[in-house]
């Protein structure tokens, strides 16, 4: 289940080839192969990953300045998806085209709007800002999930999981799940707050910094459609004032959940610290970090996912730990009834 009209990350910007490199770019998202590129101005590109001919990929053929040849048959489309020339043809027929979705890099977020291209309002983009600020240092992380993206999601939306999956990462402390954390719901999403008094440093952190006492943690997310987390966290010594953001780390996390197909998801994600808490050393050590704790949701997912795929006549029993998850399957179950309805009103005389 998920909804089209909106933004959904399809690469990080590194990951696509400069326009003048022979390699092309593709990643399946919402069941639709894509065909990602550069164009000679810098823009990008990206059109359907399969050849209205044959249905070949784009992808496995060959970059004709701003056009792309199939690899199969030869023909050519170019930027805007339209077939400009068929070997043996002297005439295009008209149906010769590809789709192009609406596309732009977006602090370092290769973003496609996989809907009506008429609805694609980039005041929608996330605000990932940290993913493309100097005043902070990150570096950039991608897993692919053989799962739905909905397990996924709905991990990201309870972080009582951080004492148990992440006990010898992230967690640290039992104290995690035993904090009832503040659900409040946003137009497109839902935003979370939890902190956590007095309690040790999580071996996330003591890999960072040194310290010699307890610490007070601090977490802060909004979740929104159609998959993306932006967090504020950090800690202070237990008792520092919380109003005082020169005492203490910070961290700015930015995920997004993009679908592969109904059973796989595209998973980036990236956790900043601000410039002046360290440099290269530091950011590469939060990085390993970040990916170990990440690998151990990866694993406790997939084993869920594999149990929940066997026959069982008990269903999943709801608890107060799960508002959030809740609160945003109703939002999205809101708008995938939304676009269907708003699909079957344009299809009716």
């Amino acid at each position: 289940m998920w909804i089209r009209n909106c933004w959904y990350v399809v690469a990080w910007d590194h990951e696509i080839p400069p326009a003048d490199a022979p390699t092309l770019f593709r990643r399946v998202v919402l069941g639709e192969p894509l065909l990602v590129y550069r164009s000679s101005s810098g823009g990008i590109v990206v059109l359907e990953d399969r050849c209205c001919h044959r249905h070949a990929p784009l992808s496995a053929g060959r970059r004709e300045g701003d056009c792309v040849r199939c690899g199969y048959h030869g023909l050519l489309f170019n930027r805007d998806g339209a077939c400009v020339e068929v070997p043996g043809l002297d005439k295009v027929p008209p149906k010769a085209c590809v789709r192009r979705y609406p596309a732009v890099s977006h602090n370092k977020w290769v973003m496609v709007w996989m809907g009506d291209a008429q609805r694609a309002d980039p005041a929608l983009l996330p605000d990932n800002f940290s993913c493309d600020d100097p005043g902070w240092r990150y570096l950039p992380g991608y897993l692919h999930y053989e799962t739905p993206w909905e397990l996924i999601a709905d991990n990201l939306l309870d972080f009582s999981h951080l004492s148990y999956v992440h006990a010898a990462t992230l967690g640290g402390t039992d104290q995690i799940a035993h904090v009832r954390p503040t659900v409040q719901a946003l137009e497109l999403g839902v935003r979370v707050t939890r902190r956590v008094p007095a309690v040790p440093p999580p071996a996330y952190y003591r890999a960072l910094w040194d310290y010699t006492g307890l610490i007070d943690r601090w977490i802060d997310y909004s979740f929104t459609l159609p998959a993306t987390l932006l967090m504020h966290s950090g800690a202070r010594p237990a008792g520092a004032a919380q109003d005082d953001e020169n005492v203490g780390v910070r961290f700015h996390s930015c995920q997004a959940l993009t679908p592969e197909t109904a059973e796989s998801t595209h998973y980036f994600f990236q956790e900043s610290h601000r410039a002046e808490q360290g440099g290269p050393d530091t950011t590469q050590r939060i990085f390993d970090g970040l990916l170990a704790a990440f690998l151990e949701d990866r694993q406790m997912i997939g084993a869920q996912c594999h149990n929940m795929a066997l026959p069982t006549d008990r269903p999943m029993l709801p608890l107060a730990m799960d508002a959030a998850l809740m609160m945003f399957r109703r939002k999205l179950q809101t708008a995938v009834d939304a676009e269907a309805s708003a699909a079957v009103a344009a299809s009716t005389p």
